[in-house]
């Protein structure tokens, strides 16, 4: 039986069509072609606060993709809320937080993409960049204006990661965000940065498979085999649980 992967789904506000103004969970057809390419049974979780629920449906799953989208509340990392934010959406905060900090509870392997990798900082009590001009020395254009599964910039892994046994010491990336890590959260150490410094990549330590990335393999799985390669992999360990 090929193993479920729960994708923590996200939140839009209907602009246009039958009812403008209603609210919709959902998750880009990426994601979900990515676990199919990777050998695995996507399922989508829904938005929502009650943690009863939440813990079931992780429980019934044997792993966690977070998924992007919006910025994380500043708040969360105890900032206040500079110009260069944009949207933020705290339900979404909010289940992501209560969804990481059950599947962390359970042990549970984790993939979190772009915005997954930057709340699963928060979660562990680190803080982002509200923009990456606010780092020093960054310069690398990470929101690009190419089609979205075209490598933008470089990547460089670090020696030794778990990341490099899969993807290898550098990789073409492509780049979707204009906020990223700051501080480490607790138990999390950075395993892959972009040429200006930006960190790339996070893996908690002492777990099978907790790893978070910024930019979107799942937008890249069907013209880049490295990419795809991340999700049999981080399958394949959700599969030998």
């Amino acid at each position: 039986m090929k193993p479920i992967i729960g994708i923590l789904g996200n939140l839009i506000i209907m602009e246009n069509g039958m009812f403008p103004g209603l609210e919709r969970s959902y998750v880009n057809n990426d994601y979900i072609n990515a676990v199919l390419k990777g050998g695995g049974s996507p399922v989508i979780i829904p938005v929502n606060t009650d943690k009863e629920v939440i813990k079931k449906q992780i429980e019934m799953v044997d792993g966690v993709l977070i998924s992007g989208g919006w910025d994380v509340n500043p708040q969360l990392y105890g900032e206040e809320t500079r110009e260069e934010t944009t949207f933020i959406y705290p339900e979404v905060d909010e289940f992501d937080l209560i969804a990481i900090n059950i599947a962390l509870g359970l042990q549970k392997p984790i993939l979190g993409i772009c915005r997954g990798l930057q709340i699963l900082n928060v979660s562990l009590g680190g803080t982002l960049y509200q923009d990456n001009n606010l780092k020093e020395g960054s310069y690398i254009k990470h929101t690009q204006s190419s089609k979205r599964h075209v490598a933008t910039h470089k990547v460089d892994v670090k020696e030794g990661s778990i990341l490099e046994g899969i993807l290898g010491k550098q990789l073409l990336t492509n780049s979707y965000h204009h906020q990223s890590v700051n501080q480490l959260g607790k138990g999390l150490k950075a395993i892959a940065y972009s040429k200006d410094g930006i960190i790339e990549a996070i893996d908690k330590e002492d777990e099978k498979f907790v790893v978070g990335v910024q930019w979107h393999p799942e937008m890249m799985v069907d013209y880049c085999n490295k990419m795809e390669k991340l999700f049999k992999y981080f399958i394949n360990i959700c599969s030998n649980l």
